[in-house]
């Protein structure tokens, strides 16, 4: 045919002559430091991949819609329910805006439940909404069970079969004990309630997901993602495990808790995996595919009855960890891109947060963004047209295989604890996690990890203080808290210390004057003098920027004039060695401190002598540095 004759005009090319080529294009660089991505998880990424680096893997061989369902559960397209989460307690407010989001396009409700205590208040709550066209998802009920059994109380006296409606309700043990320090009820209090349940669902409401695990958590908390997943599966499994009977153990052993007797099939289809999705956007794609294979292998020790037990639910929520108070509507990218992860990769429902959620609470127009976001990319992008539109990618193939095989020893590690309770109880899991933690908040510090607008790149002349509401921001709840129990583990904002340092200036009623005494070589004086400028600019101090001075005196004599606090020199390494001591001479014990922007290694000591008090450069732990200015300069 004629296309073959296109074919042959380009042969193909060897991985050792890519190799080849890039190592030429280097120049000598280090191939591994310049080119590979070495993942917060411990993995290493190359640049690229071909087909040879697929070799091996099995479920590349199934179709979407077939075991193991990596490749999502639909054969045809790509089905999502929009989901709005609706955290009101007062059921005519939340009615309003159920109403509200279900006119423009949610296809699935999530309610506060804590105000629904009489069918009064459940007749109040949907009011106008055809509860058979959504799938209902219930929040922060006090006793789930009884909820139930009033929301079918409802559908009856609606003239609704409830075996028709769908949804879901959050009852989540281990994430009540995680966030509280100890169990609700007791643990095995806690797993008889979770088998109550399911028996109710199984005889009132058999398409409703009763047991909920919350990945989020752990992502919100700084988890990684084969941390998330690995142990979110645990989580998944310890609920099988415990529900069902003694013959339906994957590995036949006997242990202390006592097994609750239920099919293997009827607990596996109740649990909802409530994942969170970050911004590293192929990788949290990688991450729900990952979820679904390693389910499957989990699922098949069960031998269950029937094939729905091997089909994991999956809502996806965006992050909150990722979320900023400043430059705000940045958190509008970064939801966007994180919901383009979780619906390529087949989520079958997924909440977008307002992009304001971190300093107010929700309102319509934060509701109306997050809302539209999804609707864009079904609407307008087109996402649900196609089943698995990440197939055929060797790059994301290979960060689901990746993916999978971390997540699995960390799953397996759970269970050489024995379980995820025990995991908890002993701390592995927070310790984990909080080492996790550590490790990214001190990226941020660094600038390593780049929150746009919040440790780069500040917009100076933005003022959130009067804008943030009592206990959105300002308190980092990082790391684990001592609990009755089991050690607490609190999500927190990434963003929280940069913005806590801002938020101080703003409040003290002070605002810092940094003057930039620029000289000498052009490029070098405006590259340095834009560090310095994001550099202080974080902690929201008013930066004065000039074009240039012609000596140190001159420049000396502008900083003194402008009645600045801190005197940054931006020049070339070269050139500090004719400006920096006669500008000392000229500003010491006349300013607050003197800041030279770079790292002269050689001449560090001798400019410290100078009167220099502090360097800035790309190393510098932005974070601790300003620390210590906020408290020098705001007292």
């Amino acid at each position: 045919m004629e296309d073959n004759k296109l074919f042959s005009e380009f042969p193909p090319v060897s991985t050792e002559k890519w190799e080849e080529v890039i190592n030429k294009d280097l120049k000598g660089a280090d191939y591994e430091k310049k080119l590979v991505w070495r993942t917060i998880e411990g993995f290493k990424v190359k640049p690229y991949y071909r087909a040879e680096d697929l070799e091996g893997l099995e479920y590349l061989d199934s179709n979407p819609g077939q075991m193991p369902f990596t490749r999502g559960k639909h054969t045809d397209n790509n089905v999502w329910d929009v989901r709005q989460d609706i955290r009101i307690a007062d059921p005519k407010e939340a009615n309003r805006v159920a109403l509200d989001a279900v006119e423009r396009g949610a296809t699935s409700l999530g309610f506060c439940a804590k105000g629904i205590k009489t069918l009064d208040d459940m007749a109040a709550l949907f009011k106008g909404i055809y509860i058979n066209a959504v799938s209902i998802n219930f929040m922060c009920s006090e006793n789930y069970l009884d909820l139930l059994k009033l929301y079918v109380d409802y559908a009856n006296q609606q003239g609704i079969n409830p075996k028709e409606l769908c949804g879901s309700c959050e009852f989540d043990l281990f994430r009540y004990a995680l966030k509280n320090g100890k169990f609700h009820r007791g643990e095995e209090e806690d797993f008889q309630m979770a088998k109550q349940l399911v028996e109710f669902a199984h005889e009132n409401l058999p398409q409703f997901r009763v047991l909920t695990v919350h990945g989020s958590l752990l992502h919100n908390a700084g988890s990684n993602i084969v941390q998330e997943l690995g142990f979110s599966l645990a989580a998944a499994n310890e609920l099988v495990a415990r529900l069902t009977d003694s013959s339906s153990r994957p590995d036949g052993s006997n242990e202390s808790q006592a097994r609750l007797g239920l099919k293997a099939h009827r607990v596996a289809k109740s649990i909802v995996l409530n994942v969170g999705i970050g911004s590293t956007y192929f990788m949290e794609m990688a991450k729900i595919r990952a979820a679904r294979l390693l389910w499957s292998k989990i699922v098949e020790q069960y031998q269950p009855e029937c094939d729905c037990a091997y089909k994991l639910f999956i809502h996806a929520t965006t992050s909150e960890w990722n979320q900023s108070v400043y430059d705000p509507y940045v958190n509008m990218l970064r939801s966007t891109t994180e919901a383009m992860s979780a619906c390529i990769a087949g989520a079958d429902s997924i909440s977008v947060l307002p992009f304001d959620n971190a300093y107010k609470e929700a309102d319509d127009f934060g509701y109306r963004i997050a809302r539209n976001q999804q609707l864009l990319l079904k609407e307008e992008s087109y996402l649900d047209k196609i089943a698995d539109p990440a197939a055929g990618s060797y790059y994301i193939e290979n960060l689901t295989d990746q993916i999978a095989k971390g997540a699995w020893e960390n799953f397996l590690k759970i269970e050489e604890l024995g379980g995820f309770c025990k995991a908890i109880r002993q701390g592995y899991v927070q310790d984990e996690v909080e080492k996790t933690a550590r490790q990214r908040d001190l990226d941020i510090a660094t600038r390593k990890t780049t929150i746009l607008g919040t440790n780069q790149y500040p917009n100076l002349l933005e003022k959130m203080g009067e804008k943030v509401e009592s206990g959105k921001s300002g308190k980092c709840c990082c790391g684990c808290q001592k609990g009755d129990e089991v050690r607490i583990l609190k999500p927190y904002r990434g963003a929280e210390p940069f913005e806590a340092l801002r938020l101080a200036t703003e409040h003290s009623g002070k605002r810092p004057k940094v003057f930039l005494l620029t000289y000498g070589n052009l490029t070098m004086r405006k590259a340095r003098a834009g560090f310095a400028t994001n550099f202080f600019g974080v902690a929201g101090y008013e930066i004065i920027d000039n074009p240039g001075f012609t000596s140190a005196e001159e420049g000396a004599k502008a900083a003194l004039e402008s009645k600045a606090d801190i005197v940054v020199l931006c020049s070339s390494d070269d050139e500090y060695a004719e400006i920096t001591e006669p500008a000392c001479k000229a500003l010491k014990g006349k300013v607050k401190s003197l800041v030279l922007a770079g790292f002269p290694k050689e001449m560090v000591e001798t400019y410290k002598g100078y009167g220099i008090d502090e360097f800035i450069h790309v190393k510098t732990n932005v974070l601790e540095c300003l620390t210590q200015f906020n408290k020098m300069l705001l007292q």
